[in-house]
């Protein structure tokens, strides 16, 4: 398709991106700004500040002390813990010598996180230590994981901290007999980690677990250049300062959240106010102590602080910019006018359309044109087609396809498995399953998705994930999962179950919940159940999601 979104582009914005300091792995951006204004505040965390000095050194020693347990470039270490500092020194530290960061959603529970440690071969992982009894069930059971680092969050913390801290912060200190302390390693290993080579644009750095197009979760394989492109492009189309200062709140094992939490700060050298977890008085309170210029959230959260007990009395007014992702609640001229009443201006709109697979942000919302309901346009160097799902032909304007992307963020496959990488990627572009339009100003329009992927509360959920942990259950002979309408989490998960013959009148729908509720993530977990005879198939076997969800709609 012709790129006739760009005579929508801004003027304010370069067409052609320029890297701040050069085409180098963000890691290496840490390092300048450690160098540059090292006491300055690289993280806020419930108000103890952790500079560009010490995020460097402590990820150097943890670089090091990876390379003396055998770490070696490309080996896969997970990162399975909450929004804290010690994600940071993590991530970085790891791509520092090469390995591949993997992030596990701290959500996840024994048998999510052993599949994804089985999926990648993952050699080690950092976790929280309120999660390692579920990390060592897995190690227990693992050939390959050999590395457990577990981290206590008060460890950087500081007393008399000025923002109210989640119970799942204040936990007391614990230390394990088979795995090392994270402060104790950067206490004891000197910043003095051997550099390895890196190619940027064919190394990979980051494998991020998504759906795909079907089945369960596949890591997808997203290079140090992959990261660079992104970042740079999302801080360059929307317009952001070096000097300001952001709120990041969404959970860094998310690629957006990762774009925006862990990738922007040090991209751009300025300060993140980091939260485990949204809560409205205190990010309320983070944002008249801290005064943030730009903050990223989804519309629940907006909703939450806009109905929050005497808000018109405090001051949000330092924001600007208010990056937001729908998620089921969609953006209104309502929601954006009360939002730029409460803040004194600052404007909300659409963040960006993107997946794993592109390390997301394909698209930005012109400040100066902004058009709800839509995506926004193209960002650098970035090429959407809308495809025809029957012969493959590109669409014209207005007409609903496939959405096609292809840009330097494209990943580089999934990880061992390449009939799934041949089915998304072909010649350069991700087909990304999703279905959209692209209008005569070249903005995209998010229409639902060919894949049956529910999106809870801004997760992403599949249904063969819940499926095949289902199916664990003793009394259940067959299920089938889909996402039903919340007004609340965008979709709920539903499960049809059929059960085997001798449990059936023995169990009820409500025990059936409950029992995933203690297997499962929060957000994943079915919250309805319904007993069936069968789940329809078709002659090879393949449940028909389809004919579910038609049921579903027409008993609405």
């Amino acid at each position: 398709m012709e790129r006739i979104w760009m005579k929508n582009w801004p003027t304010r914005v370069p067409t052609k991106l320029h890297y701040s300091l050069g085409e180098k792995p963000l890691h290496e951006y840490l390092h300048h700004h450690a160098e540059e204004k090292p006491d300055q505040s690289a993280y806020i965390f419930y108000g103890t500040s952790i500079s560009w000095q010490e995020l460097d050194r402590y990820s150097d020693s943890l670089a090091c002390y990876l390379q003396r347990q055998g770490v070696q470039k490309g080996d896969r270490i997970g990162i399975y813990m909450q929004n804290c500092p010690q994600y940071m020194i993590a991530h970085y530290a790891i791509q520092k010598i090469g390995a591949i960061v993997s992030p596990f959603n701290p959500m996840s529970k024994e048998a999510e996180l052993a599949y994804m440690v089985e999926q990648i071969n993952a050699k080690g992982i950092i976790t929280g230590q309120e999660l390692y009894p579920f990390v060592k069930a897995v190690k227990d059971k693992s050939e390959n994981l050999e590395i457990v680092v577990t981290t206590n969050y008060l460890d950087f913390l500081s007393e008399g901290t000025i923002l109210p801290i989640p119970e799942e912060v204040s936990m007391e200190k614990q230390t394990f007999e088979e795995a090392e302390d994270l402060l104790d390693i950067i206490r004891t290993y000197q910043p003095n980690f051997e550099a390895v080579p890196i190619n940027i644009w064919e190394d990979v750095s980051l494998m991020v677990f998504t759906s795909g197009t079907t089945g369960r979760p596949k890591a997808a394989m997203l290079t140090y250049g992959n990261a660079l492109f992104k970042t740079a492009s999302t801080f360059e189309a929307n317009g952001l300062n070096y000097e300001d200062r952001s709120v990041a709140v969404m959970p860094l094992c998310h690629i957006a959240g990762m774009v925006m939490g862990v990738n922007l700060p040090v991209y751009s050298g300025s300060t993140s106010v980091l939260l485990t977890r949204f809560e409205p008085e205190t990010v309320i309170t983070a944002m008249e102590q801290y005064k943030p210029q730009n903050w990223y959230s989804i519309v629940p959260m907006n909703m939450a602080i806009l109905h929050h007990p005497g808000i018109e009395t405090r001051d949000l007014t330092s924001l600007n910019r208010n990056m937001c992702t729908s998620f089921g609640m969609p953006i209104t001229q309502d929601l954006v006018n009360q939002w730029k009443k409460v803040t004194e201006g600052c404007q909300l709109h659409e963040a960006a359309y993107g997946l794993s697979e592109t390390h997301t942000c394909d698209t930005f919302m012109p400040a100066d044109n902004v058009k709800l309901g839509s995506c926004g346009i193209p960002t650098h160097e970035t090429d959407i087609r809308i495809v025809d799902l029957e012969s493959g032909e590109d669409l014209p304007t207005d007409k609903e396809g496939e959405i096609a992307v292809k840009n330097p963020g494209v990943f580089k496959g999934y990880w061992n498995r390449p009939e799934a990488t041949a089915e998304t990627l072909r010649d350069g572009w991700v087909f990304t399953g999703d279905i959209g339009y692209i209008d005569g100003e070249g903005y995209l329009y998010f229409s639902g998705r060919v894949k049956e992927m529910i999106k809870s509360s801004g997760y992403s959920v599949f249904p063969e994930d819940v499926e095949a942990l289902l199916i664990d259950h003793k009394a259940i002979a067959q299920v089938a999962v889909i996402g039903v309408p919340d007004e609340k989490k965008g979709e709920s998960v539903k499960a049809f179950v059929v059960l085997h013959p001798q449990y059936k009148g023995k169990i009820s729908e409500t025990e059936i919940v409950d029992w995933a509720k203690e297997k499962m993530a929060a957000y994943k977990y079915p919250r309805y159940v319904e007993f069936l005879q069968s789940v329809p198939a078709t002659g090879s076997g393949k449940v028909l999601r389809r004919l579910l969800k038609e049921e579903v709609r027409a008993n609405e």
